[in-house]
């Protein structure tokens, strides 16, 4: 697959508005993908001394669905609505990502099954430091509809 430019994060993502958690897509192959995050005091599940760090499972996961929705627009689909199955070993060595903070999110394919549930090693880092690691189970069904009963 070439490398085309970087499509906008937003057509890559189902999510909008508050629930875009996710700022900028810096890198997308094959195989990996690499995005940024804005720490800010007004985004959702934020606290005053910062936001908790359990929120980045779900930064993680906005990285492989970015991840996704490079992959398919570069096959010339359209992105498909996703599922975050759950984590294996979710490993924060931070309990609060600072305010003020610009997280780097990396995520690696591990496995990417026909049927559409894939495993994904994720890192969050800030200045070179690891802050949160894991590995994230997904499901991204043919026709998502379907999985949620005709509700889209």
């Amino acid at each position: 697959m070439s490398l085309s430019p970087l499509p906008p994060l937003q057509s890559c993502l189902p999510h909008r508005g508050g629930m875009l958690l996710i700022h900028r897509l810096l890198q997308a192959d094959d195989e990996t993908a690499l995005v940024e995050v804005d720490v800010r005091p007004d985004s959702p599940f934020a606290q005053p001394e910062g936001m908790p760090a359990w929120v980045g499972l779900e930064y993680m996961a906005q990285a492989v669905a970015a991840w996704a929705g490079v992959r398919a627009q570069r096959a010339g689909r359209k992105p498909r609505l996703g599922f975050l199955l759950g984590t294996r070993r979710y490993e924060a060595h931070t309990p609060l990502f600072a305010h003020g903070t610009t997280l780097q999110v990396q995520v690696r394919c591990e496995l990417m099954a026909d049927n559409g549930l894939g495993q994904f090693e994720c890192q969050i880092s800030a200045s070179g430091h690891l802050l949160c690691q894991a590995k994230v189970s997904v499901f991204e069904p043919e026709d998502a509809g379907e999985v949620l009963g005709g509700a889209r």
